[in-house]
Order: C-alpha cells, then sequence, then structure tokens
C-alpha cells in the first residue's frame, strides 16, 4: 500500500504604497500544498519482467508509474540467483543502479565487470547487450523517461549514436553540495547526469554519513529517491508518522517539500536521487 502524506505551507505577497496613491489592499495567495508519498521496498508487488522465460525470468515491481505503460517509470528488479541473460536489447534507454549483489551489463563478448552497491550505469535503446548477477540476493533500480519498457531479440538491434556507461562505485567523486560549509564529516553529493545547476533534469546520489540528522529540502515536482544504502528513517515536515526505510524504499514529493531524514549509527546511508534542480541537505546543527 502506498502512503500520501500532505502539508500546507502558507505563502503570502506584500502590498506596495505609493505617495500619490492609497495602499492597495493585496490578497493572499493561495496556500502552496506539498504532498508526500513513501513507497516501502515490502509494499512493492512484484512479477515477471519476461515471462517468457518462465521461472528464470527477473522479477520487477514499480516504485513509481507503470512500465508497461507511457511516461517515467523506476521500478525496482531482482533476479534468480546467478542469473545471465540472453542477449538482447530494448526499445527505450534505461539507467540503473545496483542497491545489492553484483551485477555486470555489457558487450556480450566483454568480460564480466562485477559491479557492487552503489554502482550506476546506462544502456541506450537499440543497444545488443547481456545483464548478469552474481549471488542470490540481488536488487538493482531500472527507470526510464518513456515507456513501455520492451524486451526485444537480439536480431532487432539498432545503433542510436549513444555509448553505454558503466560507473563502478569506488570511481564515483564524492563532493560537498555547493553553497554549504565543507565538511570531512558532512552530506556528501556524486553528480551522475543531467545539470541540477540549470534547473534540468537530473540524477545524483546523496551520501548522508551515520547518525546525520537533518533535512533534504526540495521545491519541484518531480522529487524522487530510493534508497540504495543503510536503514534511514523518513518524516514528512508537519506530520508526525517516522517511516524505516529499508534498502529499495522510495520517497517523492511535489511541491515546497521538506524531507527530514536520519541516519542511524553505523552504516553511510546513501540516496538516489532523480529530480529538476537543486537538492539542499541541511544537517539538523545547521538550521536556523
Amino acid at each position: 500500500m502506498r502512503t500520501l502524506l500532505t502539508l500546507t505551507l502558507a505563502l503570502g505577497v506584500s502590498s506596495c504604497t505609493s505617495s500619490n496613491h492609497a495602499s492597495d489592499t493585496v490578497a493572499p495567495e493561495p496556500a502552496a500544498e506539498a504532498t508526500y508519498e513513501v513507497v516501502l521496498t515490502s509494499e512493492v508487488e512484484f512479477d515477471q519482467l519476461n515471462p517468457a522465460r518462465g521461472d528464470r525470468s527477473p522479477m520487477a515491481g514499480d516504485l513509481r508509474g507503470d512500465r508497461k505503460s507511457t511516461g517515467a517509470t523506476g521500478y525496482l528488479l531482482k533476479t534468480v540467483e546467478d542469473f545471465r541473460s540472453p542477449p538482447h536489447v530494448h526499445n527505450v534507454r534505461y539507467r540503473a543502479v545496483v542497491i545489492s549483489g553484483l551485477w555486470h551489463n555489457d558487450d556480450p563478448n566483454a568480460a564480466d565487470m562485477w559491479m557492487p552497491t552503489g554502482s550506476f550505469w546506462t544502456q541506450p535503446k537499440g543497444e545488443l547487450h547481456i545483464t548478469a548477477t552474481k549471488g542470490g540476493d540481488t536488487l538493482g533500480y531500472i527507470e526510464i523517461e518513456e515507456g513501455p519498457y520492451l524486451v526485444y531479440p537480439s536480431d532487432e538491434k539498432f545503433d542510436d549514436d549513444e555509448r553505454a556507461v558503466n560507473v563502478h562505485e569506488s570511481n564515483l567523486v564524492w563532493v560537498d553540495q555547493p553553497g554549504m560549509p565543507a565538511s570531512a564529516n558532512g552530506p556528501k553529493v556524486a553528480y551522475l547526469w543531467g545539470k541540477p545547476r540549470d534547473a534540468e533534469l537530473n540524477g545524483t546520489f546523496v551520501k548522508l554519513p551515520d547518525g546525520f540528522t537533518g533535512t533534504m529540502r526540495a521545491n519541484t515536482s518531480t522529487f524522487g529517491a530510493v534508497v540504495i544504502q543503510g536503514r534511514p528513517t523518513h518524516k514528512a515536515d508537519g506530520e508526525p508518522e517516522v517511516k524505516n526505510l529499508e534498502p529499495g524504499s522510495h520517497v517523492s514529493s511535489e511541491g515546497d517539500a521538506a524531507h527530514q531524514v536520519s541516519c542511524e549509527a553505523g552504516d553511510d546511508c546513501i540516496f538516489y536521487v532523480r529530480m529538476e534542480g537543486k537538492l539542499d541537505v541541511i544537517p539538523a546543527q545547521a538550521k536556523k
């Protein structure tokens, strides 16, 4: 079951006066409403991604949207133990993040390059490739910008003039978020795609150190965050209920939203964030 929370933020405008005219009264603008949705991994309903493979088919469960329909979609993907797909292509490009297990995604003739938790890759549409996993506890996050997401045989490959990218977790570049004081133990970001400074749609890893408490603030209609590592807690600003998030859980919002998050001691927490513009991550002690 998906949980929908609502927060109302009061906004107003003040009037200006002129030396030759009496002050005009300006009515306050309607309140801007921020909405929140939390989908826990345990609430996701999985079905076969490729039924033609029978019990060897990966299992997929939507976190947002519907991968079988049009529009942008994000979903979780689980595979059977030591899975290896046949060479195939897709009708759309996709991006992926490793949540658990070891994953390989490349040309059918490429040597295996196993990517652990926190790794990221892109797969162009039409490009022939295989996907493989090692071990039995595997979970990945897949997202597309336009559905439906379909699988085609190798003889339907085509070149879309885009090349795949594999980013192993060890090759990520973590930096302090712009506008916040540099801190060895503060939140960090790793930019993956898009241009957040230009208010474009973008994807970013956000790392919260163990013991962190603070706020992720977004003012956009496209904010969505997937837990990749750790077990953070989440509370919508102004709401009493605290949610315990496990890897694979998804948090989204629309409007001027404040996500209060904590990362329990013992492990860093990493979110994959897809949104328009820039996310502000504010430690509790930095609030005014």
